[in-house]
């Protein structure tokens, strides 16, 4: 029994991800050893091909963010509900337009006066000057 109160990420975006990018690793070990380009393309294909997957997993809820959670949630088998409002500090949620719910939401601009041209604003003060 563990004495911390974090789960470390036993996802299945993370092991899924970790799983695909070891055999695209392997496969660019190999193009290296042999001098192939083709492998080494190969490699540096599939590991590209486990950054989308566990992007996309976790997205999907099957990757939770880092940090304290209760007990209950820390199974692999437990999706993570705030997946779909997004985490605060996750990249990845940001790259896909999820903000988490702690953006700041801007305030509304109030205009008290109209906008003019600089040269209006120099003939209205000029009407009012010479009409006072």
């Amino acid at each position: 029994m563990s004495a911390h109160p974090y789960d470390h990420g036993h996802t299945v975006a993370g092991w899924t991800g970790c799983g695909i990018a070891l055999a695209g690793t392997a496969l660019l070990g190999a193009g290296v050893c042999t001098v192939s380009g083709p492998l080494l393309a190969a490699g540096a294909a599939v590991d590209v091909l486990a950054l989308l997957v566990t992007w996309v997993l976790h997205l999907a809820g099957w990757g939770k963010p880092s940090g304290p959670r209760p007990r209950e949630e820390w199974s692999w088998r437990v999706r993570d509900s705030g997946a779909r409002a997004g985490h605060a500090e996750c990249l990845g949620c940001r790259w896909a337009g999820r903000r988490g719910g702690t953006a700041e939401v801007p305030a509304p601009v109030t205009v008290t006066a109209p906008v003019t041209a600089p040269g209006e604003r120099a003939a209205e003060a000029d009407a009012v000057g010479a009409g006072g």
